[in-house]
């Protein structure tokens, strides 16, 4: 089973939030593992969409504690390891959408680029060489399915 990363910042405005929702619905739909930071914003909209679409999410903590978990990941894994947790999102990934994000995203791209995994870019970093930059979440799933 296909394991997709959703990466981006852990608070968002409404707009990107529907985006990450939009793409963690679609990723359900495509019988894909939605795999992320576990918190809040993106991950929390791609999540819930996932979530609601009746599809599995795994949320990669952080921190020690399971509690932090947003209310749609389905399994979450405690790391305790910060930002570090960064690199078992990407490794645990199949490929990567980034919507939107921080330098917690660009760090989660530029791993999976050294890595040689597929990254999709909706409204993230500009300009990154690798990166298959798309306007829309149909468009992300569509390159994420031609990718599978």
């Amino acid at each position: 089973m296909k394991m997709i990363g959703v990466i981006g910042a852990g608070s968002c405005d409404k707009e990107v939030y529907e985006q990450a929702r939009k793409v963690g619905e679609g990723i359900a739909k495509m019988g894909a593992i939605l795999v992320c930071g576990g918190l809040g914003g993106v991950m929390g909209g791609a999540c819930r969409g996932a979530s609601e679409a009746g599809g599995k999410t795994v949320g990669i903590l952080p921190g020690p504690d399971r509690s932090h978990a947003n209310p749609y990941v389905t399994i979450p894994i405690v790391t305790d390891l910060g930002h570090a947790r960064n690199i078992l999102i990407v490794r645990s990934s199949d490929l990567l959408i980034a919507i939107s994000g921080g330098y917690g995203t660009l760090s989660e791209i530029s791993i999976a680029l050294k890595l040689k995994k597929p990254v999709i870019g909706l409204s993230t970093w500009p300009d990154m060489d690798g990166v298959q930059y798309v306007s829309t979440p149909k468009e992300a799933l569509n390159a994420a399915s031609a990718l599978s």
